[in-house]
């Protein structure tokens, strides 16, 4: 049982960093039940950049709810009534017009904590506008300092402002705000918009400008532009990667490729910066990134292998500690962070979207004669 085991969280399902926030709850022990809309249920609506295998989704229940009927939003706040979390990620404004938003839910529990995540916030100008992790980094100043010298800016997956500007600055806000709901009986909203948090993301960046950070795009140190922050091919076609930025590191990593003997420029000369990599990325093409992980892994070089998705989990040091895991043949990663009390683990497959509609609804105390109606009037799926 994780530490969340006893909080009950209802999930309004939606697309990107949704799914993300119910996984993380379910994941360390919450009873975290997705609403489904009855197209998806039914067929009938197609959910849009859905992946064939939905592991973001493991961990929670679903039942099939249509909020565009009286009697769908009535058996919702039912739902609320029970709950200490509702999540959603809609634009702003749509779960008022459904009747599922902060004021009636809240009226129906005031303990509730109703966590809103979207990308540029409750309010501002562009509040309704739509976009994606690429344009909240781009105005949060992130997606400008990530790039190499010369090149156009990288998207970074979409890891900075979907999941950590976005789902965990949720998922940390949520149960700070239950903390604060056990402790007053209040309920309150919390507003995650990935904008913010992208931004907050760039703090030592920030505070970085007149020093560390204070010229272009791919010539900093962690942006590649030291030779000691640098990702390299081997003799292989692979690659390794290495980030051995503090001096006696930076030794270390000399004195295993066999370099400490030659003369070469200081480590902080930038000037020769680009003269140091042209030597390193010589040096490790000369053997395959087996063999350098021979020599180099373990040590205060600062070295490791660039893994494929498909080696991952063959890898010695996450094998040892289950980073990832196997589940009815599907590897993931496992549960993170670890507990040593409550520890998570994976109890449910991903669902069916509705697989658990009467289950649910009768856990919840309707009788399955209401539940027969409610599904006759199209009110769930």
């Amino acid at each position: 049982m994780g530490p969340l085991a006893g909080v009950n969280v209802i999930e309004l399902a939606g697309i990107g960093p949704v799914p993300f926030v119910g996984m993380l709850l379910a994941d360390l022990g919450a009873d975290v039940v997705r609403i489904d809309r009855a197209g998806v249920v039914l067929g009938t609506e197609v959910v849009p950049f859905q992946p064939a295998g939905d592991l973001v989704s493991r961990n929670r229940r679903s039942i099939g709810i249509n909020l565009k009927h009286p009697d769908g939003v009535e058996t919702a706040l039912r739902l609320v009534e029970r709950a200490d979390v509702l999540f959603e990620g809609f634009r702003p404004g749509v779960v008022e017009r459904l009747g599922v938003g902060p004021e009636p839910c809240l009226a129906r529990n005031p303990r509730l904590v109703f966590g809103r995540m979207t990308g540029w916030g409750q309010d501002g100008p562009l509040a309704q506008g739509a976009g994606h992790d690429i344009n909240y980094i781009a105005l949060a100043g992130v997606l400008g300092r990530i790039g190499r010298e010369g090149q156009p800016p990288t998207p970074p997956l979409n890891l900075v402002a979907d999941y950590g500007g976005g789902a965990m600055m949720l998922a940390f806000g949520i149960v700070c705000a239950l903390v604060h709901a056990q402790r007053t009986g209040q309920g309150q909203v919390v507003d995650a918009a990935m904008v913010d948090g992208a931004s907050l993301l760039m703090m030592a960046f920030f505070g970085g400008r007149h020093g560390l950070f204070n010229t272009e795009r791919g010539t900093n140190f962690l942006d590649s532009g030291a030779p000691f922050y640098e990702t390299y091919q081997t003799a292989d076609g692979r690659w390794v990667a290495v980030g051995a930025m503090e001096p006696k590191f930076y030794a270390t990593l000399l004195r295993l490729l066999d370099l400490d003997g030659e003369r070469l420029p200081e480590q902080m000369d930038r000037s020769a910066w680009p003269a140091l990599k042209a030597r390193f990325a010589e040096v490790f093409r000369t053997k395959t990134r087996d063999e350098w992980c021979v020599l180099l892994e373990g040590t205060d070089a600062c070295f490791s292998p660039v893994l494929d998705l498909d080696e991952v989990e063959r890898h010695p040091h996450n094998a040892a500690r289950r980073t990832f895991v196997d589940v009815n043949g599907e590897v993931q990663p496992a549960p993170a962070p670890r507990f040593s009390a409550t520890p998570a683990s994976i109890d449910r497959p991903p669902p069916q979207a509705g697989e658990h509609t009467d289950e649910i609804l009768g856990q919840s105390g309707l009788a399955s004669a209401e539940v027969q109606r409610l599904r006759s009037v199209g009110a769930i799926a």
